[in-house]
């Protein structure tokens, strides 16, 4: 198998992608990585592939990663990303004829994967977002991978996603709904792990906490949560509000704007939200909130964030996008995308996070890791299976 990246950075749909490859691997299979980018700046963060966890968990697992080297965002006059040199060209068919099956890590890739020459081999691509008409020309490139018989599978990671990608008009019979899961040895309530965070950062042991973790990126709604943020500081006098993700950073000046605009002439409740940006031990972050918090107004589909924050413990509140209403059904709250809504249901979630405890631990199976990747092992399987039987091109 060999999955194509658009690159390493921050965020769920790398996360989720990276541990089906490590789990596949682990159960027999045969894995390669191509990245197309060896370095990109997005979210006002600099992000070297070497650096990056995905990055470091595929390697240390035995599992190869090359990139052609370009990098995104660092410079202007980047190539056009739908436009390849001859060695891009002659690296990438070397990585695709050793393969049986291609993964591309959501449809971005695809402009890669479509030019001409290339071996012939199925493609199964893992859509990660419920907005494919917001993905500039990538729709454009996957229909026309489907129309070449290229693309033969879609692996949807959310029910939103299928819906929306059928109605833009990708072949129903195409897409097959494996829903995000996490690793439940890491991602677990830990007592000890949330005392000692919480003292890392000077928080005392009862404070109400919440955290948010995300990119710094429009979809996700940044100015809608720091002005609930305020709402809740000044209802809570307790409470602290933690930031995790790229460009969650006092580096980021317009993070730093955002928070000026939102807290106006509160600024000193300001002081108890803490900018932690990329970390990689998210595990001990949740297990030291009570509510792990999702203002998005587009694009998600089963945000990773929710179901990282359930499992260790942490009560969701989401707003309503994608499929983040059916994943924290029982286990938290659904608000309106209103700031004080938001606040009032991050003190509910707080109040009723022991009473909730029982519920979260019994959803643990579903939103297993290994369920997920036996799901991913069956469809690849069947694939492989499906391409040996047809005859070799002439």
């Amino acid at each position: 198998m060999l999955s194509v990246y658009e690159g390493f950075f921050s965020g769920g749909a790398r996360i989720v992608h990276s541990d089906v490859v490590l789990g596949l691997a682990e159960g027999g299979q045969s894995h390669q990585v191509l990245s197309i980018h060896g370095e990109v700046h997005r979210e006002a963060t600099r992000q070297r592939m070497e650096d990056d966890a995905c990055y470091r968990a595929l390697t240390a697992g035995g599992v190869g990663v090359t990139s052609l080297g370009r990098t995104a965002g660092l410079v202007d006059g980047t190539v056009a990303a739908n436009v390849f040199s001859g060695p891009e060209l002659a690296e990438t068919a070397r990585s695709m004829a050793a393969a049986d099956v291609i993964l591309s890590l959501k449809e971005q890739p695809l402009a890669l994967l479509n030019q001409a020459g290339l071996p012939r081999r199925p493609v199964v691509v893992g859509l990660h977002r419920s907005d494919p008409e917001n993905q500039g020309p990538a729709l454009a490139e996957l229909r026309a991978a489907i129309a070449d018989g290229t693309v033969v599978a879609c692996v949807c990671c959310a029910e939103s996603t299928r819906e929306a990608y059928a109605a833009a008009g990708v072949p129903r019979e195409l897409l097959h709904v494996i829903p995000n899961g996490v690793d439940l040895l890491r991602f677990r309530p830990d007592p000890a792990a949330r005392v000692a965070f919480r003292a890392s950062l000077g928080i005392p042991a009862p404070a109400p906490v919440t955290v948010f973790a995300a990119r710094y990126a429009a979809m996700k709604n940044v100015p809608l949560f720091l002005r609930a943020a305020r709402a809740w500081l000044a209802r809570e006098p307790e409470g602290h509000v933690l930031m995790c993700g790229a460009g969650m950073t006092g580096t980021n000046p317009a993070l730093w704007a955002d928070i000026e605009v939102a807290f106006g002439a509160d600024r000193h409740l300001a002081e108890r939200v803490r900018l932690l940006g990329v970390r990689r031990d998210m595990e001990t972050v949740y297990a030291a909130a009570d509510v792990v918090a999702l203002t998005s107004v587009s694009g998600e589909a089963a945000p990773l964030c929710l179901i990282e924050g359930m499992m260790c413990g942490a009560v969701p509140v989401t707003t309503d996008v994608g499929d983040s209403a059916e994943i924290v059904r029982g286990h938290g709250f659904v608000t309106p995308q209103d700031p004080e809504a938001i606040a009032l249901a991050w003190s509910a979630a707080v109040a009723d996070r022991a009473g909730l405890a029982p519920a979260l631990a019994a959803s643990r199976e579903r939103f297993s890791r290994t369920r997920m990747i036996a799901a991913y092992a069956a469809l690849l399987d069947g694939v492989h299976t499906e391409a040996s039987r047809l005859p070799e091109p002439l």
